[in-house]
């Protein structure tokens, strides 16, 4: 018996990954993403996507332009950004792309200017620093009234070529540049009202057992996707390629010769076998890809490598059982337009993760993170996504899911196999529910 299950899975495996559409699937996105790295920073310029040129200001009230200045002066710049980037130890190249902050060079004009001379100077665009903007600040701008919406504080006039994204950020600084003279205009003293009002954001330290290293943003929520992603893609292709293989050789006939010399027991373990080995290729391959990502980033230790382990064991306990459900569709029809309806089901239970992994991910410890830990088969996928997140649960729940999990695959490949033995041989009108559950029942 053995024998023949081996020989069913090694042609289920071969007749799979020796194709040229399996080699072009499996390498197309990984492929795609280091093609995208190599020639991404070429094809989209940093610089094209940076503020820089010039803006002129008229400022009567002399406030707003000094504002301007200690706003887009470098130091500030670099200080901001040095906030934003939330990953630490990032290789030189990748840090100084993602350090080039604004580079606005305030042009401050006589309070008497003539504003149509002044408009004038942005229809003149040098090739090195391009002219953006004209701004004209109100006199009164520092004296805002109490009436709702209060009036415009200045006036904007832009180059045609200049781009909402850098519109709305150079709006963005002359609000923040106005607020602060109006702030320092109230006050004796302006440097201690700016002190008031400077805490500079501190990066924070995430403290474990065994080390403290600085957070590093966004992985908590990160993560526990790209574990979903791993255990989902692995499990949707392998059953969809076992349903349609199923359906394939049942159309075909090509499923009688197969029963002539095996059981359909052992037809039926093959298959899951040989998908199985096929799946997993793609899996160890999206896993290296991550691992390397990591390691380019110096960030290797901040992945627990038992939730690599957890990841595989619940893959195989996933696969085996929608895996098996998806075979056992196959082998009920006869076309795949006829197998819609009884995949609606599982459809609907693939969605699940989706839906509830932000919520689980949030809460890896509330009541519905745990519950659906225990709910054969979507257990998986919400274990899976709170050992990934910033709560792990205890060990006893994630073995209590592990033995969930095998008592549903049993269940699984027990109906899968009840199926097979009529399903197969089975033409005509596809069946619907009931009949399933009746072959289950008679065979």
């Amino acid at each position: 018996m053995m024998r023949n299950i081996c020989l069913i899975a090694r042609r289920e495996f071969w007749a799979t990954v020796a194709t040229r559409a399996f080699v072009v699937g499996l390498l197309i996105l990984p492929a795609t993403i280091g093609l995208f790295a190599l020639i991404g920073p070429h094809i989209f310029d940093p610089d094209g996507f940076r503020l820089k040129g010039e803006m002129a200001v008229v400022d009567p009230t002399g406030l707003v332009a000094a504002e301007l200045r200690k706003l887009y002066d470098p130091g500030a710049v670099a200080a901001r950004q040095g906030e934003r980037i939330a990953v630490p130890a990032l290789p030189a190249d990748i840090a100084a792309t993602l350090g080039q902050g604004p580079e606005l060079h305030i042009l401050e004009r006589p309070p008497g200017a003539d504003i149509e001379k002044e408009k004038a100077w942005l229809f003149v665009q040098p090739k090195g620093m391009p002219r953006l903007a004209l701004v004209v600040i109100d006199p009164g701008a520092l004296d805002p009234a109490p009436e709702y919406p209060p009036p415009a504080a200045y006036d904007f006039y832009v180059a045609p070529s200049l781009g909402d994204q850098a519109r709305l950020e150079i709006q963005q600084g002359l609000r923040e540049a106005i607020v602060n003279a109006r702030l320092l205009a109230r006050a004796e003293d302006g440097a201690a009202l700016r002190a008031i009002f400077d805490v500079p954001r501190v990066r924070s330290v995430t403290v474990t057992q065994t080390e403290q290293r600085e957070t590093v943003g966004g992985w908590n929520t990160i993560l526990p996707f790209v574990f979903l992603f791993l255990l989902f893609g692995g499990v949707m292709g392998a059953g969809g390629q076992l349903l349609t293989t199923t359906v394939e050789e049942k159309s075909s006939r090509v499923v009688e010769i197969l029963l002539s010399a095996v059981s359909p027991t052992e037809l039926m373990a093959g298959k899951l076998l040989g998908q199985m080995a096929v799946s997993m290729i793609g899996l160890l391959l999206y896993t290296g890809i991550g691992i390397a990502a990591l390691a380019s980033f110096a960030l290797t230790g901040l992945l627990d490598v038992s939730l690599l382990a957890y990841l595989f064991i619940f893959f195989i306990l996933t696969y085996m059982v929608m895996g098996s459900l998806m075979m056992a569709v196959g082998a009920a029809v006869n076309e795949m337009k006829e197998a819609q309806g009884l995949l609606a089901p599982l459809t609907v239970v693939f969605m699940i993760p989706w839906v509830l992994w932000f919520p689980i991910t949030r809460d890896p410890d509330s009541v519905l993170s745990t519950v659906l830990s225990f709910i054969p088969p979507v257990n998986s996928f919400a274990i899976i996504l709170r050992l990934a997140s910033n709560s792990p649960p205890p060990w006893w729940q994630v073995w209590l899911s592990i033995l969930v999990g095998v008592a549903s695959v049993f269940g699984a490949v027990w109906f899968t196999g009840k199926i097979f033995r009529i399903g197969l041989l089975v033409y005509g009108k596809p069946p619907s529910f009931s009949t399933l559950l009746r072959w289950a029942r008679e065979a």
